[in-house]
């Protein structure tokens, strides 16, 4: 049968069929470009990544024009490593005023990437107030607030809330903590906690001393972090290495750049994240230029 003798109604079934086949095969090209593209956003947001770990800073604390060099020093060292931000552990300074607050400023605004500080006991008070809170909040930013980096949340508390229960702050600030855990732009990556006290520093159970929390309050936070995919506490305040696993969330206090009370040198921790690790290790200061420097200014 010649093209030109066939039927109309024919010819139209043949159209049809075609143009239902043409449209199965878009529709099957359609799904695979969503699927690859998810597949995509789902890379991008596990990209493995790096960040610092710096632990008071301290202005002051191991002698003033020693802890510049120290920080001056760490920022050299970070900024060649290139880590993707750094996070300081509180006591960013020794004696908090404008002049040792505007040195740290400055110094770390030599950082090529982003830094987020957490307030010590040094920053704020050991027993903070008003007052105290105010000219932190008023000179370094906000004592407690969360970031993201590439599709994991940070979580920067004001561990002397935790410390001493202030009125109003103490509460607004559990209040702020228990809600960002909970908060649904918070996705499910581990989460990490930045802060300066350590829950504990040998055993949950330990006394309260100047180092660690209340008992009931540490308590209480561990069972917040395991309750929300917490997977690391970064502090400071011991000037010693500690390094616990509490159900495997590590809790970390890292050395210190400014004075250390055992014999492990000055220096700071890289972190590394990756899809299925979180791993971390400590990078020492290169204090033997600080101290020919110093002997060569003598």
């Amino acid at each position: 049968m010649r093209w030109v003798d066939t039927p109309p109604k024919f010819i139209a079934t043949i159209v049809r069929k075609l143009k239902k086949t043409i449209m199965i095969q878009i529709n099957k090209y359609i799904i695979i470009a969503l699927l690859l593209f998810l597949i995509s956003c789902t890379e991008k947001k596990q990209e493995h990544f790096s960040f610092v770990q710096l632990c008071d800073t301290q202005l002051g604390f191991g002698g003033y024009e020693h802890d510049l060099k120290s920080l001056k020093m760490a920022v050299k060292q970070i900024n060649t490593l290139n880590p993707d931000f750094v996070v300081i552990c509180g006591d960013l300074v020794n004696d908090r005023n404008d002049s040792s607050f505007t040195d740290f400023k400055k110094i770390m605004g030599e950082f090529n990437m982003p830094y987020y500080p957490a307030p010590g006991n040094h920053d704020v008070g050991n027993v903070p107030n008003d007052t105290t809170l105010s000219y932190y909040r008023k000179t370094i930013g906000e004592d407690y607030y969360k970031f993201q980096n590439k599709g994991y949340s940070f979580i920067v508390v004001n561990t002397q809330l935790w410390k001493v229960n202030l009125e109003n702050e103490s509460e607004k600030h559990d209040n702020w903590f228990k809600e960002t855990l909970k908060d649904e732009s918070i996705n499910d990556n581990p989460l990490f906690v930045i802060g300066h006290y350590p829950l504990f520093v040998e055993k949950l159970e330990e006394v309260e001393t100047y180092y660690n929390l209340p008992l009931i309050k540490r308590k209480e936070v561990l069972n917040l972090f395991k309750q929300n995919n917490v997977a690391a506490y970064l502090t400071g305040h011991t000037h010693k290495r500690v390094i616990n696993n509490y159900d495997s969330i590590q809790l970390v206090s890292g050395e210190t750049i400014s004075k250390n009370f055992d014999e492990n040198p000055l220096g700071f921790r890289i972190w590394k994240v990756s899809l299925d690790t979180i791993t971390h290790h400590f990078v020492s200061l290169q204090h033997t230029i600080i101290e020919q420097n110093e002997i060569e200014n003598n």
